[in-house]
């Protein structure tokens, strides 16, 4: 069952029962209320009967010592006539309940007047027939003689007016319940109209339309889970796109490597059949192992540099107190007997908090890509100093540089702007995507200038020991 069927049904029950039992308890109370009036009138109409009734038997003639049953009767006729209201009904008994006087139509038996004494007045309900009557009983003492005095009253229509108001509730409670489905259906349309959207945006982000959305008509708490199923569809689609992006991305890096394995090896598989099944001089047999040797030498940098991607990219940086002598020390004494390009060295004394043998791969990289984009006798200029937001390292070199539509493409895994000199420095397009996954687990990255033609700087900041890590994206 829908949600707002059932919120209809249980707001119809509730509105049965809340109009159910307060018509009950109005038509009731109005019903007592009546009837306790018709009860004070049927009392005191029988006191008041009963003093006339006294009165009428004190003018009694004196020679009469006591009461007798004919003047008893003739009273109680006077009594059963007398007034303006319609005819009483009367019952006159002696001292031994003997009836001496009844009215035509006086239906009621003997049970009241046999609890009557002299202090009590009693009445109760009785029906005779279709009518209801009040019953009522009282002693009278006249000219040393004990009567009964007996009336009933007719109250019919208080019980008619009860039975037609409880017809009458019993209709206005149906209109009402019929008027009141009719309101609470729209109103429960109303308020599930949240739950229907979100029902609909589901569906569809279920179908794979992730940029659909669920409409926000509210501000209430449906409208505040509509606005957190937005928020979630959005964080989905972002993180659906990313997984779409590093699917495009593997596809991307398993083409590029795919390519990049078979421009070697068809170069090895070929010179190595031609050592195989010709007799070369000996120059042509130098070439073709130098050859071999070369390729096979790329080959072995791209599958350790690959390794180290993806050991980077599985692992956190466990970061120690490094003084940046150290660093640069390693650096100056492993480039030392460089003589195709000039590496100069510059450095603030600062201690770092540092992975040093992951920082000092992503050094060395920069520089052996500096020196591939250098021409013989370049200088390249290595600096660290401190900056506002840490230590920053710095690598220059003056050569060929990077065209700006290239610069977002060059920490992708295999890219090479220059494929041909990359190739002839034995370079996989590898080092640049190693640098950004150790530097990323240092929680900095990789900034880069370029100018065609000009030169590149990158460079990179990372934390000054005993300081929070943080990155800059720009160089001083």
């Amino acid at each position: 069952m829908k949600f707002s069927y059932k919120l209809l049904l249980s707001t119809i029950i509730v509105m049965a029962l809340a109009l159910g039992f307060s018509g009950f308890y109005f038509v009731n109370y109005v019903f007592e209320t009546s009837l306790e009036r018709e009860v004070g009138q049927a009392m005191d109409e029988s006191s008041i009967l009963s003093f006339a009734f006294e009165t009428a038997a004190l003018n009694v003639p004196t020679r009469y010592n006591v009461l007798p049953d004919s003047t008893v009767e003739e009273i109680a006729s006077n009594l059963e006539t007398g007034g303006q209201s319609a005819r009483r009904l009367l019952r006159i008994s002696d001292e031994e309940k003997n009836v001496l006087y009844v009215s035509d139509g006086f239906a009621a038996n003997e049970a009241l007047l046999g609890q009557t004494d002299e202090e009590t007045k009693l009445y109760r309900v009785i029906v005779s027939g279709e009518k209801y009557y009040i019953h009522t009983s009282v002693m009278v003492n006249v000219l040393d003689r004990i009567l009964y005095l007996e009336t009933m009253r007719d109250v019919s229509e208080v019980f008619t007016q009860r039975q037609l108001g409880f017809s009458l509730y019993r209709r206005v409670t149906l209109i009402m319940l019929l008027i009141g489905t009719v309101i609470m259906h729209l109103i429960a349309s109303f308020l599930t109209k949240p739950i229907r959207l979100l029902t609909r945006a589901t569906k569809r982000m279920a179908e794979g339309d992730y940029a659909y959305r669920a409409r926000q008509v509210s501000r209430d708490e449906l409208g505040q889970l509509t606005r957190a199923f937005n928020y979630m569809a959005n964080a989905l689609e972002q993180n659906i796109e990313k997984l779409e992006e590093e699917i495009d991305a593997k596809e991307e890096f398993m083409g590029a490597f795919a390519h990049e394995l078979k421009t070697p090896l068809t170069a090895i598989i070929g010179y190595a059949d031609m050592l195989r099944s010709h007799k070369l001089d000996e120059e042509k047999s130098f070439m073709s192992a130098n050859y071999i040797y070369t390729e096979g030498k790329r080959l072995e940098a791209m599958s350790l540099r690959l390794l180290d991607i993806i050991v980077t990219g599985k692992n956190e940086a466990v970061l120690h107190r490094v003084p940046a002598e150290e660093i640069f020390g390693y650096l100056e004494e492993l480039y030392a007997d460089r003589k195709d390009v000039e590496i100069r060295f510059s450095y603030d004394a600062q201690e770092l908090m540092v992975e040093v043998n992951l920082i000092k791969t992503v050094l060395v990289n920069l520089i052996d890509n500096a020196c591939k984009a250098s021409e013989e006798g370049g200088v390249i200029e290595v600096s660290g100093y401190i900056a506002e937001e840490g230590y920053c390292f710095a690598v220059r070199d003056y050569g060929i540089g990077i065209p700006q539509k290239e610069l977002h493409k060059i920490t992708k895994a295999f890219y090479m702007v220059d494929k041909s000199r990359a190739r002839s420095k034995n370079g996989a397009g590898l080092g640049l995507a190693l640098c950004a996954e150790i530097l990323k687990i240092h929680h900095s990255e990789l900034g880069i200038e370029s100018t065609e033609g000009e030169g590149s700087c990158f460079w990179f900041v990372l934390p000054i020991a005993g300081e929070d890590v943080q990155t800059e994206k720009g160089v001083q």
